[in-house]
Formats: structure tokens, C-alpha cells, sequence
């Protein structure tokens, strides 16, 4: 099921200097990101860009869990 969300994040070097982002906009993913970091409901998101959907919010985030979990942070 993740995987099939994250195929809605792609990168394209040509659209948003290649930064990921949801397919079919110019929405980046860390635009979605810090939206909710900054505490917008995916409510508030979706009413603001109505391009988005409630799984390309989730898209970002499963894209974002599956970035981290390969980019460990080293050990100090």
C-alpha cells in the first residue's frame, strides 16, 4: 500500500528544479511537509489546493517516512 502512495511523488528535473513532488502539480513535497508541520489540518490543505487529495498527502508522508528510514542519521 506505501508503495503504491509513493508513486505519487515524482522528480523531474525540468519541473521544480527536480525537488519531489506530487505528480500531476508543482506542489513539492516539502511544501506539503511543512504545511502540516506548521499545523494546517490536511483539511485546510485540501481547501487551499484543491489540485491535492487526501492520498497525496499521505503520499508525501509515506515518501517522507521512506526517505528517513534510508538516510540514517550517523551515530556521534
Amino acid at each position: 500500500y506505501s508503495m503504491k502512495l509513493a508513486e505519487r511523488i515524482v522528480s523531474d528535473p525540468d519541473t521544480c528544479s527536480g525537488h519531489p513532488r506530487v505528480e500531476g502539480t508543482r506542489i513539492r513535497v516539502s511544501h506539503v511537509l511543512g504545511w502540516l508541520a506548521a499545523g494546517m489540518s490536511e483539511a485546510e490543505i485540501l481547501a487551499d489546493y484543491p489540485q491535492l487529495t487526501a492520498e497525496d498527502i499521505r503520499a508525501c508522508l509515506v515518501f517522507a517516512a521512506e526517505s528517513v528510514d534510508s538516510h540514517p542519521v550517523a551515530a556521534e
